[in-house]
């Protein structure tokens, strides 16, 4: 409806009510029509001068220009009507072939001028469009192309998944040609070897295994998610692959098929077990690289590596309770069916790198307190730095009670430089910055060492109990001069000050010995030091333990060497039990 007055501008408005919806079904473009954006011009008063009858009139056309189109499918197009089946590809249908220059190939995703199965009979691309499932797989299986194994959908699909697929076709292709020459064989001679009448050939593997490297270090370098499209598609054409017997065969586990075919796909395992732990991949992208991987057709040799990529993803239920601390036994019922917290090893090494990283050391000891594994010799190593991680947390108390002890068994591996490292973490409230997998990176690193985050030093008193009760458990520490020596140190010189204790009174150096005795001979299993022992001369009590232990200590077998130890005491021999 419009209306003008006095000369004025008119506004036109379009009315659809009375728009013909029948044959809209066949017209795939009625449902759906493109977008048409139309410019309107501003129009001088002097270039339409309507007569008075038209005024009257409900609608008055007084401009019009053609619509600019903007590209779309055919099967859109304003143009050319199009008519929709489910799959016909013999040949056009009812001008499906017509398009302008804006019409796009649903399939090839280009310009349909530029599409060479437009028309081809037995693919007449002409007849696609998005409302068929016979169109949508093929369109699918041309965009993705190599990528639609994997299962992926376009939206997933980015430039790097791209570069993948390419890269991935042109390394087939060298494949094929390094395992065809492989199948030949070379001659005795072509390897410097000449062996009367013997005729044989080598089949040998290494220029394959090579040209997996080379493409295996290409895909490290590319994106993450590309790099794993990458690897699994390489294990996919490499893992079918059969070693010829011969003659002779080469002494070299690249040479042989069966040895690096297990090499390589070690490696593309391990790369893919870390980019499931530590990259931020979707859980279904994920899950679609664990399925491809479980439909390869794995030899027997290597059936044992078929989940070898079951990794729990982060948010899964039973690690999230876990890590929390919701969960302290490690199983859930699922169904009346129990799910166990079991992970391989190289992905419990992965979880307590990444964690340490960042910095979430209370769930890492709630992770390995329940985890299980298919190493426990490995495991233990790791399960022995809980005390370590316990420390970085700032929780020095309860490091503490987790350290050695005759029942647990770790005190057998607990070694003089582990006791020195914790001695200084507790004394000084700083540790090494540095990621761990085993307790003896702690003691052989020149890491710098940091203050731990809302740690406060323990008390000489603590330090004493702690490494006493270390040198009943472990006899190594016991036995070894330097950690003496250091015990030592500690206890030589009183807090705040570098000048040698001060001598106690008479009386309390004759009760002394009596205590003395009393706390190194007790056998339980934590030491205790009785308040009243140091309320008077507190650190004159603590260096009267420490050298009563010394004493015993020497009792039993020599200490060597003693030069440092007794060193360490000249500044206070005045006085002795």
């Amino acid at each position: 409806m419009c209306t003008a007055v006095d000369n004025r501008e008119i506004i036109i408005l379009s009315d659809d009510d009375d728009e013909d919806d029948e044959g809209c079904e066949q017209d795939v473009s009625c449902s759906e029509p493109s977008v048409v954006i139309v410019e309107v011009e501003d129009v001088k008063k002097s270039d339409c001068v309507l007569p008075p009858s038209a005024l009257d009139e409900d609608l008055v056309v007084t401009f019009s220009r053609p619509a600019e189109v903007l590209p779309h499918a055919r099967y859109d197009c304003p143009i050319h009507l199009f008519t929709a089946t489910d799959c016909e590809i013999r040949a056009p249908l009812a001008g499906n072939q017509l398009i302008c220059d804006q019409c796009f190939c649903y399939i090839c995703d280009k310009l349909a001028s530029s599409c060479v199965m437009w028309c081809h009979s037995g693919v007449c691309h002409c007849n696609s469009h998005k409302r068929s499932d016979f169109w949508k797989d093929i369109r699918n299986s041309t965009l993705l192309g190599g990528l639609k194994t994997f299962n992926l959908t376009l939206s997933e699909i980015d430039a790097h998944l791209r570069q993948a697929e390419m890269m991935l076709q042109c390394f087939r292709r060298e494949l094929t040609v390094q395992f065809s020459s492989y199948l030949e064989g070379k001659r005795l001679e072509e390897y410097g070897l000449s062996i009367l009448n013997h005729q044989g050939l080598i089949h040998d593997y290494t220029p394959v295994y090579e040209s997996v490297s080379s493409f295996l270090n290409k895909a490290d370098k590319q994106d993450g998610r590309a790099a794993a499209i990458m690897r699994l598609g390489a294990a996919e054409d490499f893992i079918q692959h059969f070693q010829i017997p011969g003659t002779f065969i080469l002494q070299s586990s690249k040479a042989n098929v069966a040895e690096a075919k297990a090499l390589l796909l070690q490696r593309i395992v391990a790369s893919l077990q870390r980019q499931m732990v530590m990259a931020d991949f979707t859980a279904e992208f994920t899950h679609k690289l664990q399925d491809f991987y479980k439909r390869l057709n794995f030899p027997a040799p290597l059936k044992r590596m078929r989940n070898s990529l079951c990794v729990r993803p982060w948010d899964d239920i039973l690690l999230v309770s876990v890590l929390k601390g919701q969960n302290l036994l490690g199983f859930r019922k699922d169904k009346g069916k129990r799910d166990i917290l079991t992970e391989q090893i190289s992905v419990v090494l992965l979880r307590t790198e990444l964690l340490q990283h960042q910095h979430r050391y209370r769930e890492l000891c709630r992770y390995l307190q329940v985890v299980q594994t298919d190493k426990p010799s490995r495991f233990q190593e790791v399960q022995d730095l809980i005390p370590f991680f316990t420390c970085m947390e700032g929780n020095f108390t309860s490091a503490l009670h987790s350290l050695p002890s005759s029942i647990s068994g770790t005190a057998s591996r607990f070694t003089p430089n582990l006791f020195l490292t914790y001695l200084r973490i507790f004394e000084t409230a700083t540790a090494p910055k540095l990621i761990v997998s085993q307790p003896t990176q702690l003691c052989y690193s020149d890491a710098e060492w940091k203050p731990i985050k809302d740690a406060v030093p323990l008390k000489r008193a603590e330090l004493v109990k702690f490494a006493l009760r270390v040198q009943r458990c472990c006899s190594a520490v016991y036995q070894d001069s330097l950690c003496w020596t250091h015990l030592l140190k500690i206890v030589n010189t009183p807090c705040g000050s570098l000048s040698g204790i001060p001598a106690p009174s008479p009386e309390f150096l004759n009760n002394a010995k009596d205590v003395v005795y009393s706390i190194l001979l007790d056998q339980s299993a934590y030491i205790h030091i009785p308040r009243a022992f140091q309320l008077e001369y507190p650190d004159q009590a603590l260096l009267l333990l420490i050298t009563g232990a010394l004493g015993l200590r020497i009792l039993t077998a020599a200490l060597s060497p003693a030069l440092p130890v007794l060193n360490t005491l000249k500044v206070n021999v005045t006085f002795e039990v």
